[in-house]
């Protein structure tokens, strides 16, 4: 198992949390610019925030477009392929 990074400050916590937070910031992104992966953007929000503000936020990025890019650009895919049925 790979050695579990944590930011290394105060400030850095609190961007990390605020770009968790943000619908316009991927996990993909925040992984790039900080080095953290979901799993442990998820990990740092359990301990940062209150257990009801945990669950809110956890409810929020699930499966959201946006926060996962992989899934924003196959359903970008799926949306712009001809033969995709109109709902």
């Amino acid at each position: 198992m790979g050695r579990k990074r944590q930011p290394s400050n105060d400030n850095q916590q609190r961007d990390i949390i605020g770009m968790a937070w943000s619908d316009r910031i991927s996990f993909e992104e925040i992984e790039k610019d900080t080095g953290l992966t979901e799993a442990e953007v998820i990990r740092l929000m359990r301990r940062s925030l209150k257990r009801r503000s945990f669950q809110v936020w956890r409810a929020r990025v699930s499966g959201r477009l946006t926060k996962h890019r992989r899934l924003l650009k196959q359903f970008l895919r799926t949306r712009s392929n001809p033969d995709y049925p109109e709902r």
